[in-house]
């Protein structure tokens, strides 16, 4: 037994058929609070250093990076029971949504920088660092997270070969590998 499925076995009903409802989901939000944290570390360590005139391209920077992680993330363990595309194919379109996606998520920092010129405004690195915070991973995350989820799902991980797990059949399962439910 995975360690998924010990964690869902725990989980009491009605929440184990909902999370089962929406396993993809709750897949991709882990993946995206995973390379967000490394986003993150990566965006602030350059940001911070040798890129501190140029935020929004450590933000590319980091998205890139993150990028990279994510795919590895979700196709080994989000998206694992989709397919139907050639492993290029499905690279070259993950790669290109989330070029997008890394485009929205900068987006708000680059209105802020260049229409609002609101660094120049602001002296105080706290300030800056709580405002970078807001504008790229609340704002342009939130932008990112939907478009991404739908775009992955709809053209890079179609649902042709999707392998729908039924709850009834993981409750059966569950009670036979617990002697309970």
């Amino acid at each position: 037994m995975s360690f998924v499925d010990g964690v869902l076995a725990r989980v009491p009903q009605p929440f184990r058929a909902l999370a089962l409802r929406h396993h993809e989901l709750i897949k991709f939000a882990i993946v995206g609070g995973t390379t967000m944290i490394f986003d993150l570390a990566i965006f602030y360590s350059l940001s911070l250093t040798i890129l501190e005139e140029k935020p929004v391209v450590a933000k590319v920077l980091s998205g890139i990076l993150a990028t990279v992680l994510s795919y590895i993330l979700n196709r080994e363990w989000s998206f694992k029971n989709r397919g139907g595309r050639e492993r290029h194919h499905e690279a070259l379109l993950f790669f290109t949504i989330s070029g997008i996606g890394v485009l929205l998520a900068a987006a708000p920092l680059w209105i802020a920088n260049n229409v609002f010129d609101i660094r120049a405004s602001q002296e105080d690195l706290t300030t800056l660092v709580v405002v970078d915070f807001v504008l790229n991973y609340i704002i342009g995350n939130l932008l990112q997270m939907v478009f991404r989820f739908w775009a992955l799902r709809r053209f890079a991980f179609p649902d042709e070969n999707v392998h729908i797990i039924d709850p009834d059949l993981v409750d059966e399962a569950v009670e036979e590998e617990f002697g309970h439910s």
